[in-house]
């Protein structure tokens, strides 16, 4: 038996579902659907089929134990039931398609919103991890979805709560309680991953999908990334190094090196220094 008292936020327990639906779910409110299961390969992948059989934008899906998580370039992993937050959002963007590339950055600062409240300064490593001081502390992954209303993505987002380094057994990752965070509770933090990116999903939408609205400043703000010196691996193998400069209006990461800029749409970034 634990000696823990039960509000820790060390001890685990199942999320609260009637609590987290009636967060959520008002007479004004923009989510339709929130859905708790207590165990599953992905939320992602769960909820891309329930989208494909015409589940509504604002379907919220998570769980207490995700087995089979997946990230960028197909990396899986699995964390111990109750220790982590998975949750995967529907939604129908009605804005131009290469504003999408928004999604995921808008998602991050969902995500370091949620990790601040809980008492630990989160930020952005571009394109999606959320970072502590370079340790890792969760991750995004948007999927585009074909659905009987049109095309729809799946926003996805994990951020590991009371996991230790010693079982994610990943070298400089972390946990929002291994960070000190005295009020990491998964139920909550849930709540307020939802809240936060509802807010900045309103705001990007009725903007048109046009990052000049607020959203590349509130990235900016965020970003562990830029002005920071980096490396870029490219999918094919290839690589480059310079300064993070900037995002351009597709959110691409912009490089300086050589007396150019290169505008990166992908690749796994390596902090090497911290700005001058």
């Amino acid at each position: 038996m634990s000696d823990l008292p039960l509000d820790s936020p060390l001890v685990r327990r199942p999320l609260d579902a009637a609590g987290l639906e009636q967060a959520l779910i008002t007479l004004r409110s923009w989510w339709q659907d929130v859905r708790v299961v207590p165990e599953t390969a992905s939320t992602n992948a769960d909820l891309a089929a329930l989208a494909r059989a015409g589940a509504p934008e604002g379907t919220l899906l998570t769980t207490d134990h995700q087995t089979a998580g997946r990230g960028r370039l197909d990396r899986t992993w699995e964390m111990p039931p109750y220790s982590a937050v998975a949750v995967s959002i529907l939604v129908h963007p009605r804005v131009e398609g290469h504003r999408w590339t928004w999604l995921p950055l808008l998602a991050g600062l969902a995500a370091v919103a949620a990790a601040r409240q809980a008492g630990v300064i989160a930020e952005l490593k571009w394109p999606n991890d959320v970072i502590v001081e370079d340790r890792k502390l969760g991750g995004l992954l948007v999927e585009r979805v074909d659905t009987p209303s049109g095309p729809a993505a799946v926003v996805g987002c994990g951020i590991n709560v009371s996991v230790t380094p010693e079982e994610i057994g990943v070298p400089n990752a972390t946990s929002l309680t291994h960070e000190g965070s005295p009020t990491a509770e998964r139920t909550g933090l849930v709540s307020e991953y939802a809240k936060a990116f509802e807010a900045l999903y309103d705001g990007w939408t009725k903007a048109g999908g046009d990052p000049e609205a607020g959203l590349r400043a509130a990235y900016e703000n965020v970003s562990a990334t830029l002005g920071r010196e980096v490396s870029v691996l490219y999918p094919d193998g290839t690589t480059l190094e310079g300064t993070a400069v900037g995002l351009d209006e597709s959110g691409r990461l912009q490089v300086s090196h050589d007396g150019e800029v290169t505008a990166v749409s992908a690749g796994d970034i390596t902090h090497l220094r911290t700005p001058a």
